[in-house]
């Protein structure tokens, strides 16, 4: 097989594998495969950049901040209980779209260090919660499941 093709048949791959993983996430799982998408492009940007690659670099950037855009900040619910929150995101989320603009622009590692940073500490966050809730949701079925079973069988 021709690099171009075995490139081709794996980016297939690695692409039909990501359609599988996302039909199945949590809503917090797919959150956290934003912040993953998000972080790769800037490690991508940042080699890119280390390499004096502007069109790639360029590339990167506007992947990780069309991540953030289009993913990370339309996915905020900004009414209810967590309206507060929602808007506190969103404008850290819109401060990370600008300095990753700023950091193409000036072609500053500092700056995508410091993004990087800021979506790593925010993935931890989000994982976190997701563990939480991985964790109580065995007891949650648990609990119900009893409670099926009780109402299946009857009184005994």
């Amino acid at each position: 097989m021709s690099m171009p093709n075995m490139r081709k048949a794996l980016n297939s791959y690695s692409q039909s594998s990501l359609d599988v993983v996302v039909e199945s996430a949590s809503p917090h799982r797919l959150i956290c495969l934003l912040f993953d998408g998000a972080i790769q492009a800037i490690l991508l940007a940042r080699m890119h950049m280390q390499n004096g690659q502007i069109p790639e670099k360029g590339a990167a950037i506007s992947k990780a901040i069309s991540i953030v855009e289009d993913g990370l900040r339309l996915s905020l619910d900004k009414t209810g209980t967590a309206e507060e929150l929602a808007g506190n995101l969103d404008a850290l989320y819109e401060y990370i779209s600008v300095r990753l603009l700023m950091a193409n622009i000036n072609n500053d590692l500092a700056m995508l260090d410091e993004v990087h940073g800021l979506l790593s500490q925010l993935r931890e966050a989000w994982q976190t919660i997701e563990q939480k809730q991985d964790a109580a949701a065995p007891e949650a079925d648990s609990a119900a499941g009893e409670k099926r079973s009780a109402q299946s069988y009857g009184r005994a």
